[in-house]
């Protein structure tokens, strides 16, 4: 009676065991659905070089605000051309840092519905349409007329991303460089989880007063000559959940690291109990 009990109890380990080595295999075969760029060959045997979309200048609309520093001879009169704080926008200093409720208030110049910005001491800048270069070179032009070789930079400071849906830190992000592509915003919002669809990403963005709405596959190359592939201010990236976090419900991450510790330490257990029997 202990002999066959003995081996009953050796039986379900060795059961256990084959069914964590199965889940093994089967994350695996899995990993087919979350590598990126699976049509790329390794570069360690063959090169390629991949198309990419071209790449412009984002354009300055209504209700962004600019950060504008005008230098001058006269420390004080640059103090005075600065901005002053512009109400209602967080600012964030870092460039992977996401949009807070405590955040301080940006200083910078708000565009307002007519594409002008009201500079101190020059008056109005029609803007609206131009990049933060074409911009920078005509206040240049304006400030010139006043003061001796004034040197002027001109950049967003509201350039804003939002990333949604599953991956590691879903938020809006103010960037600080306006050159983003859709895997810089990925990359800022911590990467896709295990549970995101890399093959149906969706960017959703604002053009001449109309929703358009991208999809992207990230296991393939194509998305670098796609004409979306860079993001424009006030872009909308959504990462859809696949089956398996719909079958799980809403995404925990806490749960989901300690289901697999647990996972983990209970395979090994099994491993040890079974090497001590024997």
């Amino acid at each position: 009676m202990h002999y066959t009990r003995g081996r009953s109890t050796k039986l379900r380990l060795y059961l256990l065991i084959l069914f964590c080595i199965s889940g093994l295999f089967t994350a695996c075969s899995t990993n087919k659905k979350i590598t990126y760029f699976k049509n790329v060959p390794d570069s360690l045997y063959r090169g390629m070089a991949v198309a990419h979309a071209p790449y412009s200048d984002p354009k300055i609309q209504p209700n962004d605000i600019l950060q504008i520093n005008i230098q001058t001879i006269d420390t004080k009169t640059s103090s005075e051309l600065q901005g002053a704080p512009s109400p209602g926008l967080p600012a964030v200093s870092a460039a992977n840092s996401s949009v807070g409720a405590s955040a301080p208030y940006v200083t910078g110049f708000l565009v307002d519905k007519d594409g002008n910005v009201a500079i101190p001491l020059v008056g109005k800048v029609k803007i609206g349409g131009f990049t933060t270069t074409e911009a920078r070179d005509l206040i240049t032009q304006k400030v010139a007329v006043y003061y001796k070789d004034p040197v002027v930079n001109v950049r967003f400071a509201n350039f804003s991303i939002t990333v949604l849906g599953e991956v590691t830190r879903p938020g809006t992000y103010i960037i600080s460089n306006e050159k983003v592509s859709l895997l810089d915003a990925i990359g800022v919002a911590g990467d896709l989880t295990i549970y995101g669809k890399r093959d149906n990403v969706m960017l959703i963005r604002e053009e001449n007063g109309n929703k358009v709405f991208v999809r992207f596959n990230l296991n393939s190359d194509d998305i670098f000559k796609s004409p979306y592939y860079y993001l424009r201010q006030g872009d909308v990236v959504y990462i859809e959940p696949n089956k398996a976090r719909t079958k799980l419900g809403t995404t925990d991450p806490t749960r989901d690291r300690i289901l697999t510790i647990g996972i983990t330490a209970l395979s090994l257990l099994v491993a040890i109990f079974s090497a001590t029997r024997n």
